[in-house]
């Protein structure tokens, strides 16, 4: 019994409460916890159930020193004073699922992807294996499920399939090859109007030995001189003056 009054009183004292908050209200209710803790352990679950009842019966000790009492750090208590009892039960349940305080981190979501990628076809019985084996993490489906949304991995993955090339159109019959074609016909020169004359023609070159030879001018071309008038005579046509 002596013992016993010892270890109360020095997992009191570890506690660090003063004895200005030690009444007798708040004594009856550390023993009522320190029993518990001797009967249940200091189990996970054991330990949620009595943080959450000390940080709830308004009995006047601080979080730090309820921390101190079951054994959990301060920002634990802290973050588990605004639970309600409901959800506190929840992540006990999702604890018995195998979903340990080490969660899936961010890091996780290369891995995984790379394995849904290389297995399209795995179910999540083979994730959680994966998981398993390489992180060394159990989670539960749910939490697999809210991981996998999270990072756009709940969208099943397709295997890339080469499409195969589109037929190219068969190329045309070459036409048939006649004959080689013959050399062109040349075109005669423009018809002349006969008003417009001619382009001038050169000349042959004189044959060596001969004298050149004069040539002369067209007949059409030479100059025709107007007949004299009738009755005129070769002298002026004004007479002179006379003497």
């Amino acid at each position: 019994m002596a013992a016993a009054r010892e270890d109360f009183a020095s997992w009191l004292a570890q506690a660090e409460i003063p004895q200005s908050r030690q009444t007798p209200e708040v004594e009856a209710v550390l023993r009522a916890v320190w029993h518990f803790r001797q009967e249940q352990g200091d189990d996970y679950y054991s330990t949620r159930l009595l943080s959450h009842f000390l940080l709830h019966c308004d009995s006047g000790l601080k979080v730090a020193q309820i921390a101190r009492l079951v054994g959990i750090s301060r920002p634990t208590a802290s973050e588990q004073q605004g639970l309600s009892s409901k959800q506190v039960v929840q992540q006990a349940q999702h604890r018995l699922k195998g979903r340990p305080y080490g969660k899936l981190l961010p890091r996780f979501a290369g891995p995984i992807a790379g394995f849904l990628h290389a297995h399209p076809d795995a179910s999540r019985a083979d994730l959680l294996g994966f998981i398993h084996r390489t992180f060394g993490v159990k989670v539960s489906r749910i939490a697999l499920y809210k991981f996998l949304k999270k990072y756009g991995l709940d969208q099943p993955v397709q295997p890339q399939r080469t499409q195969p090339a589109a037929d190219s159109p068969a190329p045309s019959p070459a036409p048939a090859q006649g004959p080689p074609p013959g050399p062109k016909p040349v075109s005669p020169l423009p018809a002349q109007s006969p008003l417009e004359p001619g382009p001038a023609l050169a000349p042959p070159p004189p044959p060596a030995g001969h004298a050149p030879q004069i040539l002369l001018p067209s007949p059409s071309l030479a100059a025709v001189l107007a007949p004299e008038p009738p009755f005129s005579s070769g002298g002026p046509s004004m007479p002179g003056p006379s003497c």
